[in-house]
């Protein structure tokens, strides 16, 4: 589920920094994958938000393989996710992701999921700042999305990503249930 990610560089930076009040600037990746270094927003203890690079991933000392997704449902209350989600609350601003469908014969398509008009998605993350590294959240699909996978990446509104950032705000039932509508999606065939 979501293993890589969609990166355009203009006017994406340009909105994020609008819609978010930063100043964000990124590198163009038309396919990030795991353990790449992607710009994420963070928060300061004063509450005022910055970009901070994080390798997406992490591999803790009980796990054989990188683990980049965590499930919304659980992140409160898995030892491994725990503590960053109290703590480090990240926001992972990007142009879409790559999921990869398989038909009746096994073969593979892939596909690009990005909203319209080019304008971000901002993926609710925890991070681990010790390490420089990012896990990025998954949810339920909703009906359009689930004919694609079983999980999909947990897209947040501007004003929720706002939300998520601020450390003060103990519980976040509300975002991490939350489902974006699918008609702010486009769904595009990957040769």
């Amino acid at each position: 589920m979501c293993g890589r990610l969609n990166i355009i560089d203009d006017p994406f930076s340009q909105y994020v920094s609008e819609q978010l009040g930063l100043e964000f600037s990124t590198s163009q990746k038309t396919e990030l994958f795991p353990s790449e270094q992607i710009d994420c927003i963070v928060s300061s203890t004063e509450q005022k938000l910055f970009t901070l690079p994080l390798n997406w991933g992490i591999k803790p000392s009980w796990s054989k393989r990188l683990i980049i997704n965590a499930q919304a449902e659980s992140v409160v209350t898995k030892p491994t996710f725990s503590d960053a989600y109290a703590y480090h609350r990240v926001i992972v601003p990007c142009s879409g992701w790559y999921e990869w469908k398989q038909n009746e014969l096994s073969e593979k398509t892939k596909y690009l999921f990005s909203a319209e008009s080019h304008r971000p998605l901002y993926m609710a993350a925890v991070g681990y700042p010790q390490t420089l590294q990012v896990v990025t959240l998954t949810t339920k699909p909703t009906k359009h999305y689930s004919r694609y996978h079983h999980r999909m990446p947990l897209i947040l509104t501007p004003q929720a990503a706002m939300q998520w950032l601020v450390p003060s705000i103990d519980r976040h039932d509300e975002i991490l249930n939350s489902l974006v509508r699918d008609e702010l999606w486009q769904v595009a065939k990957v040769s």
